[in-house]
């Protein structure tokens, strides 16, 4: 009697995945949000591809059967989980590892963008304007950084290669990282604030009027974390009354960010759709690390990237 492969569900996006590796060793099926309670329950394995898609926390199965592991092809997990899926005793694994360095270099970039007024070079090239001006320098700067993952770790070291004096900030103090308690602080004496942390009951919202009001004038604030981190009203109000001189977001509390949205306009603000992390080859990176894992678990072998359901991310060493 030939022996039945594992179920694994996907929920789809375009492009769909590249998991040719794994023919013949799983039953591969695909889904969209419409269906993917009904399906769920005769899966072994979810992989949530569509990663901006909620769908998982209205369709998760409460008692019966339901998958053993879902992944997820992003860092953040906050779009899927839920009481249900927390409660379960279903493994839950991320993306961790594929997006440090590009996010990394792209919070590089925007800081030496910034610091060298590019945004005003490209204006007045398309007005044929010939302006000089004095740049500030870099190296010799303060940088805090929220969140001390990988992604996090990775803003530090690249920018400590710029000549930037670094802060990192995570949930709990420990060596070369800073606590909560210290976060105000650190914030009213960096030129560039950074938040690069998940998103939690704890860091919901945490960049508030307060927080920004605590921010030096001159300061530069960047979100490549999650929107919600961000009271965006508030992150308005402060750019508008230039409580801080300018501030970059990836990542909003609505996405695709509304037409009619005021942040568009925004003065000092620069506006990027979620694009970060994503440099050319990145869903092969991400199908190829969910091959790896499959394998892993198909073998019986430990996950890496086990996600802790109650703090809502991969607890650090």
């Amino acid at each position: 009697m030939t022996p039945t492969v594992p179920t694994v569900l996907v929920l789809d996006a375009d492009p769909p995945p590249r998991l040719g590796r794994l023919t013949g060793r799983a039953r591969i099926v695909h889904t969209d949000a419409a269906h993917l309670a009904e399906r769920l329950p005769a899966a072994d394995v979810l992989l949530v591809w569509d990663f901006t898609s909620h769908a998982v926390r209205g369709a998760w199965p409460g008692d019966g059967p339901r998958p053993r592991w879902v992944h997820t092809a992003s860092a953040g997990v906050d779009h899927l989980m839920c009481p249900e899926l927390a409660a379960s005793d279903t493994v839950v694994t991320n993306a961790r590892g594929i997006f440090d360095e590009p996010i990394a270099e792209y919070v590089a970039a925007l800081v030496l963008a910034v610091a060298k007024d590019l945004p005003r070079t490209l204006e007045h090239q398309r007005e044929r304007t010939w302006r000089h001006r004095e740049t500030r320098r870099v190296a010799g700067t303060r940088a805090c950084v929220v969140g001390s993952g990988p992604i996090g770790r990775a803003i530090v070291r690249t920018l400590k290669a710029l000549g930037v004096t670094t802060a990192l900030v995570g949930r709990v103090p420990r060596t070369g990282i800073h606590g909560p308690d210290d976060l105000d602080r650190l914030v009213s004496r960096a030129d560039w604030v950074i938040a690069a942390a998940p998103l939690t009951e704890q860091t919901y919202r945490m960049f508030d009027a307060r927080r920004f009001g605590v921010m030096q004038p001159s300061a530069f604030f960047v979100n490549v974390g999650r929107g919600d981190l961000v009271d965006e009203e508030a992150l308005a109000r402060a750019l508008s009354r230039r409580w801080i001189a300018g501030a970059a977001l990836d990542v909003f509390a609505a996405e695709p960010l509304p037409e009619d949205s005021p942040l568009w306009e925004l003065p000092g603000l620069i506006v990027s759709p979620h694009m970060s992390g994503d440099t050319i080859g990145w869903r092969d990176e991400l199908g190829a690390q969910f091959v790896e894992l499959y394998e892993r678990w198909a073998a019986g072998s430990s996950l890496p990237n086990v996600v802790d359901k109650r703090r809502g991310y991969v607890p650090g060493h």
